[in-house]
């Protein structure tokens, strides 16, 4: 169940970091009220993973597939551009977090 958790607060973190864009700087109402609204469930769902999911794991795959896939709507729906120096980073971070993850 803890998996399950695990990806509800990924999904959720997506949903509240695109609604942050959406805000305009916390100027449009409603998609603040979403970001805010998607940030206290993301946070409530990695509470409850992190009961079974050793913290260090969780929060290392939480934020990892979090960069990946906010960087992937970053470019797709928000138009963003790509670097080599913006994948070697990513890719860097994700060979952290499977490193962690076959490490505990």
């Amino acid at each position: 169940m803890g998996w399950l958790y695990l990806i509800l607060a990924i999904i959720l973190e997506l949903f509240g970091t695109s609604m942050m864009k959406l805000s305009n700087g916390l100027t449009v109402l409603w998609p603040t009220i979403a970001m805010f609204a998607g940030y206290v469930l993301c946070f409530i769902f990695l509470s409850f993973a992190l009961k079974t999911i050793d913290m260090s794991v969780a929060y290392a795959i939480w934020s990892a597939v979090g960069i990946v896939l906010i960087a992937i709507i970053g470019i797709v729906f928000f138009h963003e551009n790509i670097t080599f120096a913006k994948l070697a980073g990513i890719l860097l971070i994700v060979t952290g977090v499977i490193t962690v993850k076959l490490n505990s």
